[in-house]
């Protein structure tokens, strides 16, 4: 059985999730509020909320934990190309935090294979809306000729960066995004991408399972280091992914 909270209670030990051999692996509590303190002390712990539509807020911790360690970012022979065409063609540029609204509400909206509904239901969206206001959550976002085509957003506490969700409305604009933000992470210290669940597309682009006790020790040592201050995306960052490929 899985603990019911209220916003006053701490969460369980993340030992406590469910286990592999259940219907929910990850699975740690339920109940509570999207508060941003609420959130901001999940996060330090490795807990994410996960829910779709009409269920309560349910809290996970997922093992083994797939990461992006920025250092084993793959830049594939056609990312590389689609890049470069990006760079050199006027009216592409990547922003950071330009069109945060925008960029949730894309990645609740885009239809995915095989998903029915969206977990970024509109509570969701509020409190990440109200955490972005307060400076910890961003937006990577891939923009053509004025038009915002593709983008991500994620967390940063600390020396850390938790992605939670991307969308595209053209072809590799997420994979923009993504290789910016490696950039980024690159270029101040950030050396661990969060990316909770494991999958093969991940891991083709670098990602690694790590261990739950691998994972927090990280946490523990990073999350309250001074995070980055200028959160702004100019063509220098590049360097930091071509002259290291």
């Amino acid at each position: 059985m899985i603990e019911w909270l209220t916003e006053q209670d701490p969460f369980p030990p993340t030992r406590l999730a469910l286990g592999p051999d259940t219907d929910a692996p990850g699975l740690l509590a339920a109940g509570g509020e999207l508060s941003v303190a609420r959130l901001q002390q999940a996060y330090r712990q490795g807990i994410f909320p996960w829910f779709g539509p009409g269920q309560p807020v349910m809290w996970w911790s997922t093992a083994p934990r797939m990461v992006l360690p920025v250092a084993d970012f793959r830049l594939t022979r056609s990312l590389r190309k689609t890049l470069q065409r990006f760079r050199r063609t006027p009216g592409c540029a990547v922003r950071i935090d330009t069109a945060f609204p925008q960029v949730i509400a894309h990645c609740a909206g885009t239809p995915r294979p095989g998903q029915d509904g969206t977990w970024i239901v509109e509570g969701v969206q509020r409190a990440y809306l109200d955490w972005h206001q307060q400076g910890q959550v961003h937006s990577f976002e891939t923009w053509v000729d004025g038009e915002l085509v593709g983008g991500l957003y994620g967390i940063n506490l600390g020396r850390m960066f938790y992605g939670e969700s991307m969308f595209a409305l053209r072809t590799d604009a997420s994979k923009i995004a993504l290789a910016a933000l490696v950039c980024f992470c690159r270029a101040h210290g950030i050396e661990v991408i969060d990316c909770q669940q494991e999958t093969s597309h991940l891991a083709s682009m670098g990602g690694s399972a790590w261990p739950r006790e691998a994972f927090e020790s990280h946490l523990k040592r990073v999350v309250d280091l001074p995070p980055p201050t200028d959160w702004t995306y100019d063509e220098s960052l590049w360097s930091h992914l071509f002259e290291t490929a």
